[in-house]
């Protein structure tokens, strides 16, 4: 039990810690570039993940405990609605980073556009370890982490998809 927990404990500072150093060196490489202002979007957008992430994580387990879905007694539900939760919320900051590094490439140069989009990318990685805080099965890891970059890459290319399907939740903030 308590390694257990001593292993949550280290996914969650690994998360914390990748997340800060990610934005410091975007940053910086952003910075000569006159895009630095992305790694303050993607800060603030990581901040607004993390509080909605736990929120329908603890609303996930609720109702997953008033139905008395678990591992051990109803195996397949508790892994597909995991599956579903966790990767719904990934193709969201997917989305999210997507919209926003596009927001970004206008007027820029490909070289500065691909290295706009490659900061995108990365920060959907970045956010694969947060979801893995909470949803820290290899299968779930698995799963959003192709999930993660092909939603980008949907939604680099299609921003239109990102919009009619995340755009309400984007609207509030």
């Amino acid at each position: 039990m308590l390694r257990d927990e001593q292993k949550e404990l280290f996914d969650a500072l690994f998360a914390c810690a990748l997340t800060i150093v990610f934005l410091g060196l975007s940053a910086l490489l952003l910075w000569p570039l006159g895009r630095a202002l992305l790694s303050y979007r993607l800060a603030k957008g990581y901040w607004l993940f993390c509080i909605a992430f736990y929120l329908v994580g603890i609303a996930v387990l609720l109702i997953q405990r008033l139905f008395r879905v678990d591992v051990e007694t109803r195996y397949d539900a508790y892994l597909i609605s995991n599956l579903i939760v966790g990767g719904f919320l990934q193709a969201g900051w997917s989305a999210f980073a997507a919209l926003t590094v596009r927001g970004f490439t206008g007027g820029a140069s490909a070289w500065v556009a691909a290295g706009l989009y490659f900061v995108g990318l990365l920060s959907c990685f970045v956010s694969v370890n947060i979801v893995s805080t909470w949803y820290g099965g290899s299968l779930y890891r698995m799963v959003n982490l192709i999930l993660a970059h092909v939603a980008y890459a949907v939604f680099c290319l299609w921003p239109a998809g990102a919009r009619a399907v995340y755009g309400w939740f984007f609207d509030l903030f």
